[in-house]
């Protein structure tokens, strides 16, 4: 039985690492090791090591990152670039220190340049500056490029990147001060419903945004760590695409919120118009069959109002 440990087990993805059915279905074959911030802080080099050591497993899924929607990014510039530095070289001197066997490193299609064309495929992460807003984070993902080649070249270690596009699903952040733009719309959209208020958008609607299911990585992300070996990163994104406006729209059908409600606010930023990724190397290693956005948003808004009624949710944001 392999042990995997999974970094950042609180946000949305490692959430999908934690489901029973996911969970029994492998328990034969993975144990799983949850660690978040309250465990170690991934920071700190000393109790990264010690950590490390101590749980002595076989591959790391590091999925732990300071992340948010544009408003937290464009503010926090700095301590999202430092700390996400830190967290991976020391995640990987871990790995390489106690031998660990396997790194899977988590990248992001929002650190392509701003100014490229779409579809980005996995050559162009190196050409241009990202967008402005996301600069510091952007940064902070991209040098996990030339990370990876070098502790594969230098140390032989088994480290590979995957890049994924917006995540969704269930356990998602819906801390509206933090939260991407998709889960930050589902609470918005609960309030707009129940007070009978404006849903507010910022940006006209226009980009075209494509998002993953959470669940659907996470069998990647698995399948990654049994069969890729490369340094050439990934990307792993769905290859449906929406404009937010329609995204807006089918989360308002979901609430049963009518449309008049929602009002652009075209003074805020639109974000980069379309953030397409070239998945062509990736369909080349594995035919894999990715949920539709519509079932994988009904089964996010159907969990969040579940929970929101036990103010799980609400005692999730404050938890933040």
């Amino acid at each position: 039985m392999k042990k995997i440990i999974i970094t950042g087990s609180n946000g949305v993805l490692g959430q999908a690492f934690k489901e029973k059915i996911f969970v029994k279905k492998n328990k034969k074959k993975y144990k799983f090791v949850y660690l978040n911030s309250s465990i170690c802080d991934l920071r700190d080099s000393k109790k990264t090591m010690k950590l490390f050591k101590r749980l002595n497993g076989d591959s790391i899924v590091h999925l732990a990152a300071i992340s948010g929607g544009i408003g937290f990014s464009k503010s926090h510039h700095a301590s999202m670039l430092r700390d996400n530095i830190l967290m991976t070289f020391n995640i990987l001197e871990a790995a390489r220190i106690n031998k660990y066997k396997k790194v899977l490193l988590t990248l992001t299609s929002g650190m392509y340049p701003e100014k490229i064309k779409p579809p980005y495929n996995e050559t162009m992460i190196h050409e241009g500056r990202p967008l402005e807003n996301n600069y510091g984070s952007s940064f902070a993902k991209r040098i996990m490029d030339p990370a990876i080649r070098a502790y594969r070249d230098e140390y032989n270690l088994d480290v590979i990147g995957l890049i994924p596009s917006g995540i969704f699903g269930p356990n998602d952040n819906f801390n509206i001060d933090h939260a991407p733009m998709l889960p930050a719309t589902i609470l918005k959209a609960y309030y707009a419903k129940k007070n009978n208020s404006k849903l507010k958008v910022w940006g006209n609607g226009k980009a075209i945004r494509d998002y993953t299911f959470s669940k659907d990585l996470r069998d990647i992300f698995i399948w990654a760590l049994e069969n890729y070996s490369s340094d050439l990163c990934l990307n792993v994104s769905s290859p449906e695409e929406h404009s937010i406006k329609e995204i807006v729209y089918k989360v308002c059908k979901n609430f049963k919120l009518n449309k008049k409600n929602v009002v652009f606010d075209k003074a805020k930023p639109n974000g980069i118009l379309r953030k397409k990724s070239d998945i062509s190397k990736f369909k080349k290693e594995l035919n894999f069959k990715f949920t539709s956005f519509d079932k994988g948003l009904k089964i996010t808004i159907d969990w969040f109002k579940k929970n929101i009624s036990k103010n799980l949710v609400v005692n999730k944001i404050k938890k933040k």
